[in-house]
């Protein structure tokens, strides 16, 4: 089904992995469509969602586009006071992440001021698009519990407002084929090894499997800071023999490496819609992620353990790798095929 000829102006705040993953699909799906695209590199997050307005300043098109898809990192109502011309250009919301839910780390400094880019951007535009229904309820719900710590001059309906143009369209994958052989004994870590991903916790986890006799092996892909986190270091050191594979490896290794793969764990305390779970999954591994987050829209109950709980996590481990893992659940739902007359609609209507 072709797409009628319209422009799109794309805006991207922050082109980390999956911001890039989804960008790169729609401009790649869908070359009917006229997309102007301007993207900022994701880093210094702080400066970057209440900056954007300011370093495309001097970017905008010099000609109004037919709708304007833009990432929840970008001020947009800042966007459209500073650029007159776009004041009345139909905005669709998509809301990779919401800043209510997203956990802050010791190190950061706690401000209101991205969850208020948030709000204002949500205004601002006429639909709001989220990848699952967890990230749309707990922004709402961090709608309501800001606005009842303003002290006074709270106008009524707000949540309301902003829940009547939401809808819930995820970001689809790539399903991955799985290898001729798997090892039921391999266990991948897909995540990035920062604070959000709790990877102490997956520490923890597979060294006291290593201590209880149990035989396994380790694949630890995803991004890792320069200086190895201490939970990656730990693993290292106790654990090297077990180790078949360590770094962000290049895309046909990555897909061997998941289609290999018997059990994905996950550990997260920040996860809106888990593509690396779900692209672990539909190679053929069998999750085992925290009852909590986007998980329970996703996975049955017998893939979910008690929400970051070490001993539950490491007897459900045990179990599965002495008796074997359940096979893995459908995820096709969350693939291009069946999303792509969703994103159709959405980019049509």
């Amino acid at each position: 089904m072709p797409l009628i000829q319209r422009s799109i102006l794309l805006l991207s705040a922050y082109r980390a992995d999956s911001h890039r993953a989804w960008a790169d699909w729609l401009v790649r799906t869908y070359p009917e469509i006229q997309w102007q695209r301007l993207e900022l590199p994701g880093r210094h997050f702080r400066w970057r969602i209440r900056g954007n307005p300011l370093s495309w300043l001097d970017r905008m098109p010099e000609q109004p586009p037919e709708r304007i898809l833009a990432t929840s990192m970008v001020d947009l109502a800042t966007l459209r006071g500073l650029h007159p011309m776009l004041a009345g250009v139909p905005a669709w919301y998509y809301f990779h992440e919401n800043q209510f839910a997203y956990p802050v780390s010791e190190q950061q400094v706690k401000s209101v001021e991205p969850q208020i880019v948030q709000v204002y951007g949500a205004l601002a535009a006429q639909r709001l698009l989220f990848n699952s229904a967890f990230n749309r309820d707990t922004f709402l719900e961090g709608v309501d519990g800001l606005l009842q710590r303003m002290p006074d001059q709270v106008p009524a309906g707000i949540r309301e407002r902003l829940a009547a143009k939401a809808t819930v369209c995820p970001v689809p994958i790539a399903p991955i084929e799985p290898a001729p052989q798997r090892d039921p004994r391999l266990i991948v870590w897909n995540h990035r090894w920062e604070y959000d991903k709790e990877p102490d916790l997956f520490a923890d986890a597979v060294l006291e499997l290593a201590e209880a006799g149990i035989d396994f092996r380790l694949a630890l892909l995803g991004a890792r800071p320069r200086a190895a986190p201490p939970a990656l270091g730990r693993i290292r050191t106790g654990l090297a023999d077990r180790i078949v594979a360590d770094g962000r490896v290049e895309a046909t290794a990555y897909r061997e490496l998941l289609g290999r793969a018997g059990i994905a764990i996950s550990t997260a305390r920040h996860e809106f819609q888990g593509l690396a779970m779900l692209e672990a999954v539909s190679a053929g591994a069998t999750p085992l992620v925290p009852d909590a987050l986007c998980y329970p829209e996703q996975y049955p109950a017998e893939y979910r353990y008690p929400a970051w709980q070490l001993q539950p996590l490491v007897a459900r481990l045990e179990a599965w790798l002495e008796h074997g893992a359940p096979a893995p659940p459908d995820v096709s739902g969350w693939t291009e095929d069946r999303l792509l007359s969703e994103w159709r609609r959405v980019l049509l209507e």
